[in-house]
């Protein structure tokens, strides 16, 4: 069938390029609008998207309005990918939290920067959500955004809509397991639950066997091998390590039985008590390890290379249209097999409704799930240990407590959340960081006003 697919966020420096390719790939005919309320971004990705279009004679027509609603009725597939307020109030999200010695590589999920991020991304993709329930009902709806359990989450709560929460992270985890275990990917088979970027593996094997034996001892060699340096030229993991290649994760997997995804970028900030002042292993997260001044840079600099790319003359380079690593790469595969009555495996972000026994039944969920019967559906697991169930427990309530900020405009339940996540050591350490925040992030929260 032929797709009206609507992406909402088109303005992003990656997804868009990575969407359109995968459409021209699979050879799928599809009206494509574009839409975004950066009237300059849009107009990049628009010219972007009709080059790689026209240099490819692919079936897919193009529309680019700044307004939704004037392209989602009868749409088929609706993908979000929106930061409100973009890189620039991403920046404040971390920048402001380190005046009070909270260092964070990310700061888009989790801590102080993910409940601000939080407040300006749950009203927005609400009223989205209200959108798509009116004018494209049947529409598969998709987020990419962060926070993910959050955004999920609020717009189930808030309005009922179907919305498929979809990261690349547990698949690209899974292949750098198959590096450690130095195997195929494709031998590996695995089960990955928990909150987006915390899901734990829980079961990891190869060919049929049970992998975690091997995989525990990789993870012994390499905490005693320690961080390479200079004195260790000949270390066997230096060439691996970015930096010192999750030792943090493949810590937790020797005391939980089980490694988290996405790695130490995200995972250490689930975890504020071991990394206070942001110190991780003898470097500051987020200006020496996993440098959050670079990851900006880089979304800049993606940014204008993709607008050189859209309004220069020259032809697209020959490897531009090769399939990259990336969020957007699982979205068409899954509208591929749910079009086609195929069964697809893949991680979603879904609620619970009982299918991991001891986490909440409406919680957001990143586990296994398939795609038949018209949608994706989460599939029924085993119950979760005491300890990795209680590494979630506290995060689904400081979900629940964000999103009551964030619909409420309340600033009380902002603090709250903020003690919840654990990042700051008082009271009135939340309370002057919430403050400040909502002061620097005003002009994107108008529910506190």
């Amino acid at each position: 069938m032929s797709e009206r697919i609507v992406l909402i966020g088109a303005g992003s420096a990656v997804f868009t390029r990575g969407l359109v390719a995968d459409l021209i790939r699979i050879g799928a005919k599809a009206d494509l609008a574009l839409v975004d309320i950066d009237s300059h971004a849009l107009r990049v990705a628009e010219s972007l998207t009709r080059k790689m279009v026209a240099s490819k004679n692919s079936p897919i027509t193009v529309r680019a309005p700044t307004n939704r609603r004037d392209v989602l009725k009868d749409a088929t597939a609706v993908i979000c990918t929106i930061g409100v307020g973009g890189r620039r109030a991403w920046e404040q999200d971390v920048f402001i939290p380190r005046k009070y010695g909270i260092y964070v590589p990310v700061g888009d999920t989790v801590g102080p920067g993910g409940s601000s991020r939080a407040l300006r991304m749950i009203p927005a993709m609400v009223d989205i959500a209200r959108d798509v329930l009116e004018l494209a009902p049947n529409a598969l709806f998709f987020n990419y955004s962060n926070p993910m359990a959050v955004i999920c989450r609020a717009v189930h709560k808030a309005t009922g809509a179907k919305m498929i929460g979809l990261c690349h992270g547990v698949q690209r985890v899974a292949s750098i397991i198959a590096e450690f275990l130095d195997e195929p990917f494709t031998d590996l088979q695995y089960t990955a639950i928990g909150i987006n970027h915390l899901t734990w593996f829980t079961k990891i094997s190869l060919r049929g066997e049970d992998a975690m034996p091997r995989l525990r001892e990789f993870a012994e060699k390499r905490l005693a091998a320690g961080v390479p340096n200079d004195s260790m030229p000949d270390c066997p993991f230096a060439a691996m390590d970015w930096p010192h290649h999750c030792l943090f994760s493949l810590e937790l997997l020797l005391r939980f039985g089980a490694i988290p995804s996405a790695l130490d970028r995200h995972v250490t900030e689930f975890f504020p008590q071991f990394f206070r002042a942001g110190h991780y292993y003898g470097q500051r997260l987020g200006v020496d390890a996993f440098s959050f001044e670079t990851t900006i840079a880089e979304g800049d600099e993606t940014f204008a290379a993709m607008e050189k790319d859209a309004f220069d003359s020259q032809p697209l380079p020959a490897d531009y249209f090769e399939r990259s690593e990336g969020d957007h790469e699982l979205v068409m595969d899954i509208i591929n097999a749910i079009r086609n009555n195929n069964e697809l495996i893949v991680s979603a972000n879904l609620p619970n409704n009982g299918r991991v026994p001891n986490l909440p039944n409406t919680a957001i969920i990143e586990s296994p799930a398939v795609t038949k019967n018209g949608g994706i559906h989460a599939l029924q697991q085993d119950a979760l240990s005491s300890a990795i169930a209680g590494t979630l427990a506290t995060r689904y309530q400081w979900v629940e407590t964000i999103i009551e900020s964030a619909l409420e405009g309340n600033r009380d339940k902002f603090i709250q959340a903020l003690a919840l996540d654990g990042c700051v050591e008082s009271f009135d350490m939340a309370t002057k960081l919430a403050d400040e925040l909502l002061t620097e992030q005003a002009a994107y929260l108008p529910q506190f006003k």
